[in-house]
């Protein structure tokens, strides 16, 4: 009921509730295949439209099968991979276990990337957490209120190398659901 038959996305032909029906069938094949295909998503659109829900949703139908998922929003990550780097307070052995948690779990979930201050520290950690997990044939999902453009304009060349050639990039598109939510409630 939040997406809408009507509204109709340009670049594709497809209505917001089409366009979320396809996405929903491409997570559930994702789910399904997961032990015998490595695939990644990207998940990307405006605020409110999904994202964060369907990667939820994802981590839960995992973890029913006993996946290991690790959620990170982009910020967290960074503070944390900031700490371990900078402050020293965490023992190298715990070092050594936090890079393994993220670089080796079966599904690496980094959510409103792009909220994050982007530096240079920044743009090395994200391309070494992707990088390692690519070759390590371990899963990623990332989610992010940027446009495609911004993203390229905001990474590093080689992040969205990495990303465009071994990521699935799906746009949700519709109404922010919040903010329908809310207006709905008023109403009742």
């Amino acid at each position: 009921r939040y997406y809408s038959d009507t509204a109709v996305s340009p670049a594709t032909g497809l209505s917001s509730l089409a366009t979320m029906k396809k996405l929903v069938g491409e997570c559930m094949d994702f789910i399904r295949n997961f032990d015998t295909e490595f695939q990644n998503f990207f998940f990307y659109g405006d605020t409110g439209v999904g994202k964060t829900f369907l990667s939820h949703c994802i981590a839960r139908e995992l973890l029913k099968t006993a996946h290991s998922v690790i959620y990170f929003s982009a910020f967290e990550l960074f503070d944390l991979l900031g700490r371990t780097t900078f402050q020293r307070t965490e023992t190298e052995e715990e070092t050594k276990n936090m890079h393994a948690y993220i670089f080796d779990c079966d599904l690496l979930i980094i959510d409103d990337l792009g909220t994050e201050l982007v530096n240079s520290f920044v743009s090395s950690q994200l391309f070494l957490v992707l990088n390692e997990r690519i070759l390590r044939r371990k899963s990623t999902l990332i989610s992010t209120n940027l446009s495609l453009g911004t993203f390229a304009d905001t990474y590093s060349e080689r992040i969205f190398s990495r990303i465009s050639s071994t990521y699935t990039m799906l746009r949700l598109i519709g109404d922010d659901i919040r903010i329908q939510k809310k207006l709905s409630a008023g109403r009742g």
